[in-house]
C-alpha cells in the first residue's frame, strides 16, 4: 500500500484501477479502452447491437472513485449521498428551500416578493416532482414512455420474462411457495464430477469434502435450474458449434476435436479395437497370454508421460503454503496417494483404510465385464481380476483420508528426490518424474512435497513384494494393474459398454449422479486440452467496455458501502480499506490471452482426426502433460476459463470473462437488466471475498440481518409457513451480504445512468422495475446459496421498496405499513 505523498501512479493498459484512482477525485476525461467489441459470430445468443446501443454516446469518463474517506462514529450523508444516490431530488429540493426560508428575514415590504418566490418555488417543486415521477414510474410503466430494446438478445429476454413470475404483482405467499419451492428442488441438485473441477490442493480438497458431506442428504431430486457454470458451458457450446470459419489452425483443431467427441456413432463402430492396439504398443499383457515382460518402471514412466495415468500415486503441481508469507511464486512437484479404483472406507477403531466388503462383488463383476469387452476368456479373466483386487486391497490399507493426514501433519512434507528414493526404492523416482515433466530438467537434489509419506513407503514395499513373489514373477500382475488403470483413464473415449458398466457399478454403490449430456461432456473434454483456444474465442465475443464499466461501478459502490459502515476502531478500518485499495479490480486483459499466431504455433504438432475421438483423446492427454510441465516452470498460473467468480490474486481482484455471458449479461441489454443480474452477482462475489474481515469489525451486520428477517416473518405469517426464530450467524451474514449487494448494484446502476442517462427497456418495464425484475429472475434461475440464505433473495425487493420513492410501483407484498421508518434496514 503506497503512503500519501508517493509518486504518481499511472493508469495501466490492462484496465487495472490504480491506487491513485481509488484515492483521488481526478478531473473526468475520456476513456480509451482496448477491449474488444462483440463479434458478429452466431452464438447461442447472437450479439447484435441494437440501434440504441450503436448510437449510445461514450461516457465522458469512467466512474470517479470516492475521495479518501475518514472514519466517523456517525457517518454523514450530505453531499456524498446526494452525489451517489440520485433517488430523492424532490426531497433535496425541499430541503434547500427550507434552509433558504429559515435564513430569510421577513418584512412587510418584502411580503409580496416572498409570496411571488413562494408560488414560483411551488411550481418548480411541482415540476421537479412530476419529472421525478415520470422518471421512476414511467406513468405506470407504459411502454410508450420508454425506448424498447429490439436486439435479438432483448427479444429472447422478453420471451423469458413472459414465462417467469413478476414479483411486483405477487402476494407475500410467493416468497415461500413459488420461487421458494423452486429453490427447494434446486437444493437437491446432483453433484457432477464432470462439472465441478477437482481441486489439486489437499487443503482445498478437504474443504470440498466437508462441504459435500454437509450437502449429501440434499443430493436427491431433479436439477431444474441452470447454474452459472452451466450457462458458461452452454455459451462455449455455441461458440464451438458456430459455422463461422476461422483462419486459425488451432481454432479449427479445437472445433474438430469437439465434433469428434460428439460423434458417438464412430465410437460405437470402433469398439475396443483402438485400446487393444494401444496395449500391443505397451508390450501386450498377460490377460491375453501375450506379454513382453516390459520393465515395471519403464512402463510406469510411459503411462505418466504419454497418457496421464498414475496407478500407484498422484502427481500435481502447486505452491508450498509455508512460503505464502514470503510471497514466493515457486511451484513444486507434489506427490499424493492415488485415487484407487476399488472403493475403500476408513476404520476409526483400527485407524486404517480397507476395501468395502459389500462392494467387492459388484466391483468384481464390473472388472470381469471390462475384460470380456476386451476379448479375454472367462477362465483367464477370473484369475487376473482376483489378483487385481488383492493388490488394490493391499494399497487401500496404506491409504488414509485427508482429515487424518492433516491431523498428523502429513501434508506438504518436503524432501529431495534423492531422499525419497532412499525411503521408497521400488519406484525410479527421478526417471518417472523426468518422464512426467519432460522436457524440464530435474535432478536428485530437487525438492518435492509429500502428502502421505507413510503410504508412499508402504506402497514401495507392496510393489517390491509383488515383483519378487515366486508364484507371481511371470504373471505380470503389476503390468495388468497399470493397464486397467489406463483403461479407466481412456474410458471417456471408448464405446458405451464401458461407460454403462461404470455407471451400473456406481448405482450399485448407492450413488445417484446427474446424467451429463454428451455436449456438456465434450465441452469439458475440449477445455482440458484446448483451454487457451477457448479463452481466445471467448475474448473475441466479450464486450470489454460494458463489462469493465459494470466491474468498476460496482467496485466503487462497494467501497462507498463499506466506508459508510460503523467500524469498531480506526485501526481496523484503515487496515481493511488498505487491503481493498491494494486489490484493484480488473477483467482478464487481452495481453493475458494468446493471439491466433501464438496458438497456431503452440498446437502445430497436434493432429486432430475428424473420425477417431480415441486418437484425439490420446493427443489431449499429451497436451495435459505439457501443461503440467509448463505450470511447474511458470511464475504465474493461467486463469481457469470455467471460472464464474472473481478471485483475489497477487496483483488485484481478477474477474473472469465467464461471468459475463447470456442470459446474465449481454451488451445490447438495457443497463438495468445487466446491473440487476450480473451487477448483483459481481457485488455479491466481492462481498463474499471480503466478508470475514467486514463481519469481524462491523457490529451492525447482525442487526441488519435480523431486520430483514423480521420483515420476512411479518410478511409470511399469514401463510403459516415460517415461525419466528433467531437466525444463526452464517445466515445473518448471508442476509446482510445479499441485501447490501443489491443496494450496491442499484447504486452502481444509477452511477452508470449519471454518466450516460440513456437506457432502453424490455417488456415495457421502466428502469428501476426492470432492474429488480432482472435481479429476481437471476436469484431464482441460477445457483442459490443453499442453506446459508434462509429466505428467498427476491424478498429483498419489498424490503428495499419500503424506502420512500425507491421503486416505481409498490410490490403487492408490501411491508411499508408494517415498517417503522426509523428502523429501516
Amino acid at each position: 500500500m503506497r503512503k500519501e505523498g508517493d509518486e504518481e501512479i499511472q493508469s495501466r493498459d490492462d484496465g487495472t484501477l490504480t491506487q491513485q484512482e481509488a484515492r483521488v477525485k481526478p478531473e473526468r476525461h475520456s476513456s480509451d479502452r482496448n477491449g474488444a467489441r462483440m463479434s458478429q459470430a452466431s452464438i447461442e445468443l447472437q450479439p447484435q447491437q441494437s440501434d440504441h446501443s450503436k448510437s449510445r454516446p461514450e461516457p465522458e469518463s469512467r466512474l470517479q472513485p470516492p475521495p479518501q474517506l475518514q472514519l466517523t462514529e456517525q457517518p454523514q450523508h450530505s453531499h456524498q449521498l446526494q452525489q451517489q444516490n440520485p433517488l430523492q431530488p424532490v426531497q433535496q429540493e425541499l430541503l434547500n428551500t427550507e434552509r433558504q426560508e429559515k435564513s430569510t428575514w421577513v418584512t412587510p415590504q418584502r411580503l409580496f416578493g416572498l409570496l411571488l418566490v413562494f408560488f414560483i418555488g411551488i411550481g418548480i417543486v411541482g415540476l421537479v416532482y412530476y419529472l421525478h415521477h415520470i422518471l421512476h414510474t414511467g406513468s405506470g410503466n407504459n411502454a410508450a414512455n420508454v425506448t424498447p430494446c429490439v436486439s435479438t438478445a432483448c427479444q429472447w429476454a422478453a420471451a423469458r420474462f413472459s414465462v417467469s413470475t413478476d414479483p411486483f404483482i405477487q402476494p407475500c405467499d410467493y416468497f415461500v411457495s413459488m420461487c421458494g419451492s423452486k429453490r427447494l428442488k434446486s437444493k437437491g441438485r446432483q453433484r457432477s464430477h464432470s462439472i465441478l473441477s477437482h481441486s489439486q490442493n489437499p487443503i482445498e480438497r478437504l474443504a470440498e469434502t466437508d462441504k459435500q458431506n454437509k450437502t449429501e442428504h440434499r443430493r436427491l431430486g431433479e436439477d431444474a435450474t441452470l447454474s452459472r457454470k452451466t450457462l458458461l458451458l452452454q455459451y462455449l457450446r455455441g461458440i464451438l458449434e458456430s459455422n463461422q470459419s476461422s483462419s486459425s489452425a488451432a481454432v479449427q483443431k479445437t472445433k474438430d476435436f469437439y465434433h469428434s467427441c460428439l460423434d458417438t456413432r464412430s465410437l460405437e463402430a470402433a469398439g475396443a479395437e483402438p485400446f487393444l492396439r494401444l496395449i500391443q504398443k505397451l508390450g501386450g499383457w498377460a490377460v491375453s497370454g501375450e506379454w513382453n515382460r516390459t520393465d515395471f518402471n519403464y512402463t510406469l514412466g510411459l503411462l505418466m508421460r504419454e497418457y496421464g495415468t498414475f496407478p500407484f500415486f498422484n502427481l500435481y503441481v502447486g505452491k508450498d503454503p509455508n512460503e505464502a508469507a514470503s510471497n514466493r511464486t515457486k511451484r513444486y512437484i507434489q506427490i499424493d496417494q492415488p485415487d484407487l479404483l476399488i472403493p475403500i472406507e476408513w476404520d476409526d477403531t483400527t485407524q486404517k483404510s480397507r476395501a468395502k466388503a459389500e462392494t467387492l462383488r459388484p466391483f468384481l463383476a464390473s472388472c470381469q465385464s471390462y475384460l470380456a469387452f476386451l476379448g479375454s476368456p472367462p477362465s483367464m479373466s477370473m484369475l487376473h481380476v482376483g489378483t487385481f483386487i488383492s493388490l488394490s486391497s493391499e494399497l487401500a490399507v496404506a491409504a488414509s483420508p485427508l482429515q487424518y493426514r492433516l491431523s498428523k501433519g502429513q501434508l506438504y512434507q518436503r524432501m529431495t528426490i534423492r531422499d525419497l528414493q532412499s525411503q521408497a526404492p521400488a519406484i525410479d523416482w527421478l526417471g518417472c518424474l523426468q518422464a512426467a515433466f519432460h522436457p524440464l530438467s530435474l535432478t536428485a537434489d530437487d525438492h518435492v512435497l509429500l502428502h502421505n509419506l507413510p503410504y508412499i513407503v508402504q506402497m514401495s514395499r507392496i510393489i517390491n513384494n509383488w515383483l519378487h513373489k515366486p508364484e507371481m514373477s511371470n504373471s505380470g500382475i503389476l503390468h495388468t494393474f497399470m493397464v486397467l488403470n489406463l483403461l479407466h483413464t481412456l474410458m471417456p473415449a471408448m464405446d458405451s459398454r464401458f461407460s454403462e458398466t461404470a455407471k451400473n457399478f456406481s448405482l450399485a454403490l448407492g450413488n445417484i449422479e446427474e446424467e451429463v449430456p454428451r455436449w456438456k461432456h465434450c465441452v469439458l473434454e475440449t477445455k482440458r486440452g484446448f483451454d487457451t483456444v477457448l479463452t481466445h474465442l471467448l475474448s473475441e465475443t466479450a464486450a470489454r467496455r460494458e463489462t469493465e464499466e459494470i466491474i468498476e461501478n460496482v467496485f466503487f459502490a462497494f467501497v462507498s458501502k463499506i466506508t459508510d459502515l460503523r467500524w469498531k476502531d480506526q485501526k481496523s478500518f484503515q487496515h481493511f480499506i488498505d487491503k481493498v485499495y491494494s486489490s484493484p479490480p480488473r477483467l482478464l486483459s487481452s495481453k493475458d490471452i494468446s493471439n491466433e499466431d501464438d496458438l497456431d504455433l503452440l498446437f502445430s504438432e497436434v493432429t486432430v482426426s475428424s473420425s477417431s475421438f480415441f486418437t484425439n483423446y490420446l493427443q489431449l492427454l499429451s497436451l495435459w502433460q505439457k501443461r503440467r510441465s509448463k505450470l511447474l516452470a511458470a511464475q504465474t498460473e493461467d486463469a481457469d476459463i470455467l471460472s464464474v467468480a472473481p478471485s483475489l490474486v497477487s496483483n488485484g481482484l481478477l474477474f473472469p470473462m465467464g461471468m459475463f455471458v447470456p442470459p446474465l449479461f449481454h451488451p445490447t441489454y438495457p443497463k438495468a437488466m445487466n446491473y440487476g443480474a450480473v451487477g448483483f452477482l459481481v457485488a455479491k462475489d466481492i462481498f463474499h471475498l471480503f466478508l470475514p474481515e467486514i463481519y469481524s469489525h462491523h457490529p451492525a451486520m447482525r442487526a441488519v440481518g435480523e431486520c430483514v428477517w423480521t420483515h420476512y416473518l411479518k410478511a409470511t405469517e399469514k401463510a403459516g409457513q415460517v415461525r419466528a426464530t433467531i437466525l444463526p450467524t452464517v445466515q445473518q451474514e448471508e442476509v446482510w451480504l445479499q441485501y447490501s449487494a443489491l443496494q450496491v448494484a442499484l447504486q452502481a446502476y444509477h452511477q452508470s445512468l449519471s454518466q450516460n442517462p440513456a437506457d432502453t427497456s424490455v417488456s415495457g418495464l421502466h428502469h428501476t422495475q426492470l432492474f429488480f425484475r432482472s435481479f429476481s429472475q437471476v436469484s431464482c434461475d441460477t445457483d442459490p446459496d443453499g442453506e446459508s440464505m434462509p429466505l428467498d433473495a427476491s424478498f429483498l425487493i419489498p424490503v428495499m421498496c419500503a424506502e420512500s420513492g425507491l421503486c416505481p410501483t409498490s410490490p403487492q407484498c408490501s411491508i411499508r405499513a408494517q415498517q417503522d421508518k426509523s428502523q429501516a434496514c
